[in-house]
């Protein structure tokens, strides 16, 4: 009798094991297919900070906004609210500490301090590592800080986020419209 109770646990333990990463990919692969597909502009990144790992790191122009609110604890979860400007990039529409009730996008993000006087609250987004095959990680580092230093009109980077039900997902780093990936494999063939 002990032997079978202890092989049912078994068997729920193994069931959970798969289960939970399985719904966790479900999910991310239902953002990326029924989401909405928002261009947020990246900007420089530091020049000191290390590439680590196998991703690129995002830094994005749009990471503060202003509000009537000025009491915002560090590493408090936000709702920022999304919208397109004129020409196709996510911009914030507003923030919030709870669910609004209005028809429009968001994603959570971690304050990260408090202008105070002014009214404007710094977030981080969650998506700030796209993750890469190791051997074109470093290559793509290289050329979307060298694309990103250039910061003109002609040199647009922006990554492409699927926003769903206030999750994000990072679909790809683009470069002047064209995927990263285009500007290794264009460098490989030279």
């Amino acid at each position: 009798m002990k032997t079978i109770h202890v092989f049912i646990i078994f068997l729920i333990v193994a069931l959970v094991q798969l289960v939970v990463p399985a719904k966790m990919i479900f999910d991310r692969e239902e953002v990326l297919e029924t989401g909405t597909t928002y261009k947020f502009k990246t900007q420089p990144i530091d020049p000191n900070d290390p590439f680590r790992g196998k991703y690129i790191t995002l830094n994005y122009e749009m990471d503060s906004a202003k509000t009537n609110d000025s009491i915002w604890k560090q590493d408090e979860t936000i709702l920022v609210y999304l919208e397109n400007d004129s020409l196709g990039y996510a911009k914030v529409h507003s923030v919030s500490k709870e669910e609004k009730d209005i028809d429009r996008d968001y994603v959570e993000a971690k304050v990260r301090w408090n202008y105070g006087n002014s009214n404007t609250v710094k977030f981080e987004l969650p998506f700030d590592r796209f993750y890469m095959e190791e051997t074109k990680a470093k290559p793509a580092e290289d050329i979307y800080r060298k694309y990103n230093r250039i910061r003109d009109t002609l040199n647009q980077t922006y990554a492409l986020v699927a926003v769903k039900n206030g999750k994000a997902v990072l679909k790809d780093v683009y470069i002047n419209d064209k995927p990263i990936i285009y500007y290794i494999e264009k460098d490989n063939n030279h």
